[in-house]
């Protein structure tokens, strides 16, 4: 089914970003990458391309409205249309609220929430005119619990659950576009290395001794809600490691 089917991905230069353009090409998708570190995404294109994949690479930051609207409007020059938008941007500096780190706050809010929000609104008017389409947003376990030096972490995730839910409700029956919100626990990513705050390397250290998800395993569940029937809207899939109790 995602043959011929023209999927957007942020934040693709590692991690989930970057196994699920390598999975979604593989299933037929012409794909469409942005993000700030332009060299790893010349690696991905050159993957992608080795094994007769299509792809577009673009810097792409998702802080600023214009760069998602032309990093849409690459879209539909290269391919003339817009299936699939992968909203997987994100950050996770984690600290503790009385360690102040404002700026920290700042970023996340700026990616995590408004980088979604830029993202959708630069797909949805396609989207809308076409009364077909397929928004996924990253969100996390995080996104429905909470725990100690993850309060902005998991207020941006929560955001972005509840938005995925209100964008179902707006758009799925009316505009025949589905929404899924994928949430992971915790994954082998480059996620951690966003965490400053010192008090936090015991932690740090239990996530990297513990069997973690790999962003295959979550490339492989966006995979199977995108390639799902087009009168079935998974909506949300929570994906924890085995060893994950919470």
């Amino acid at each position: 089914m995602l043959k011929d089917k023209v999927v957007l991905i942020t934040g693709a230069s590692s991690g989930i970003g970057y196994s699920t353009a390598i999975t979604l090409s593989k299933a037929g998708a012409s794909i469409v990458v942005g993000a700030r570190r332009t060299e790893k995404l010349n690696e991905l294109r050159k993957t992608i391309e080795n094994e007769k994949g299509k792809i577009v690479t673009t810097s792409l930051d998702v802080t600023k409205k214009e760069e998602c609207k032309s990093f849409a409007e690459l879209a539909l020059k290269e391919y003339g249309k817009i299936d699939v938008l992968v909203n997987n941007a994100g950050l996770m500096p984690l600290s503790f609220v009385k360690n102040l780190k404002l700026d920290e706050w700042d970023r996340m809010i700026d990616v995590n929430i408004k980088g979604v929000l830029h993202a959708t609104a630069a797909v949805l008017p396609e989207m809308l005119s076409n009364k077909s389409g397929h928004i996924v947003n990253i969100s996390s376990v995080a996104g429905r619990i909470v725990f100690p030096a993850g309060s902005v972490y998991c207020a941006t995730k929560y955001a972005i659950t509840a938005f995925s839910e209100g964008l179902r409700q707006e758009l799925s029956q009316r505009s025949n576009i589905r929404v899924t919100c994928i949430e992971p626990g915790v994954v082998a990513t480059e996620l951690t290395n966003t965490i400053t705050d010192e008090s936090l390397k015991s932690f740090v250290d239990s996530v990297k001794n513990m069997k973690a998800l790999e962003a295959q395993d979550i490339a492989n569940a966006i995979l199977y809600a995108i390639d799902s029937p087009q009168h079935v809207n998974v909506n949300e899939i929570l994906i924890r490691p085995v060893q994950q109790d919470r």
